[in-house]
């Protein structure tokens, strides 16, 4: 995520409960996958675990995003 949106999503979470579940939802599982990449080596589980997260990740992201981009338009409509 480029820095300008996660300035733009910290601007306008204070007045949509929507985004900032998103925001808190990604910066949680981002952090579950650093964890991992602080392991040299996984097993198979957490292997399996690291790429199920990260399609969570990917998929808050989208919703983050078309969210964002909702709240960009109704911003610029007022």
């Amino acid at each position: 995520m480029e820095r300008r949106d996660e300035e733009l999503i910290q601007q306008l979470m204070t007045h949509d409960d929507e985004l900032r579940a998103l925001y808190s939802e990604h910066t949680e599982l981002k952090h579950q996958l650093e964890a991992f990449r602080d392991k040299i080596h996984l097993s198979t589980e957490e292997e399996i675990e690291k790429k199920r997260i990260q399609k969570l990740k990917l998929a808050s992201k989208d919703r983050l995003m078309a969210v964002l981009h909702r709240c960009q338009h109704q911003h610029e409509a007022h």
